[in-house]
């Protein structure tokens, strides 16, 4: 295992385990303002709009980890029709095509929270807006990452004469 894989999966371990104290807190969170609402008639005045920042950041963190186990939406329309070697070129297309799209949401993004930043556009308790939003390059920037390494491990491949895709698999 080289060191970018180790380093993927040591981020992999943050990011389940913010996903799951970010859900807890979400659910806390709406369950508390649902009591509050309910028996108080009153409420937390900043915890819906906490709930769906936190809705964001669960959203982006699990499509990060759906892209490192590999489980992140796919159209397959030629891939039932090839297999060994093709399949190892189509898997590399795939990716680029991905790593490509990434990354100019990653661009888009980052000029999304420039902007955010110069307006100065705050969100509750006074809390600038680009801070909740900064998981949305970050993100992508990661999702990024992970399908250039996966590119690159298909071209690997490819360069690799007879290689065994089955074998290829288990790397």
């Amino acid at each position: 295992m080289n060191r970018w894989d180790q380093l993927d999966d040591i981020i992999s371990k943050v990011e389940k385990t913010l996903v799951v104290f970010l859900l807890s807190l979400m659910i806390l969170v709406a369950f508390l303002q649902i009591v509050l609402r309910n028996l108080f008639a009153t409420g937390l005045s900043w915890g819906d709009v906490l709930v769906r920042y936190l809705v964001l950041w669960v959203g982006f963190i699990g499509a990060t980890l759906a892209t490192k186990e590999d489980k992140h939406i796919t159209i397959e329309v030629f891939s039932r029709w090839v297999s060994g070697r093709g399949e190892i070129y189509l898997n590399a297309i795939a990716h680029l095509c991905s790593l490509c799209i990434c990354s100019l949401l990653t661009y888009a993004a980052i000029k999304f929270i420039n902007f955010e930043f110069q307006m100065k556009s705050t969100t509750f308790l006074g809390i600038p807006a680009w801070i909740f939003e900064f998981i949305i390059p970050l993100t992508f920037g990661l999702m990024t990452l992970r399908f250039a390494l996966r590119f690159f491990k298909e071209i690997a491949k490819i360069m690799t004469p007879n290689s065994d895709p089955k074998l290829d698999k288990k790397l």
